[in-house]
């Protein structure tokens, strides 16, 4: 895949960049080097390589998952200026 100079023009348009005419260039041949690496990659075998999070081998620290109220219902109607058994009392509006 190779990119023209019409397409590093519409990419610097969304990008909201200003780009000259050498710049274009310049940006044309960057964008199409980064092309060529991205396919190389693809080409690389990595079937039997298991998918890991880091380079160094480590446990993955992990918390129970339990679900709590988070023991801050009266807290969180402190401030309001009516509650009932940790709800917020609001007036009816609809009739």
């Amino acid at each position: 895949m190779s990119v023209d100079i019409a397409t590093v023009r519409r990419v610097a348009r969304l990008s909201r960049l200003a780009v000259s005419d050498d710049e274009a260039e310049a940006m044309r041949s960057e964008l199409n080097a980064i092309l060529v690496f991205v396919e190389q990659l693809s080409e690389v075998d990595v079937g039997g390589v298991e998918p890991m999070t880091s380079v160094m081998p480590m446990a993955m620290r992990k918390r129970e998952d339990i679900v709590t109220d988070g023991h801050k219902a009266a807290d969180l109607v402190a401030n309001a200026p009516a509650s009932d058994a940790h709800f917020f009392m609001v007036p009816k509006v609809v009739e």
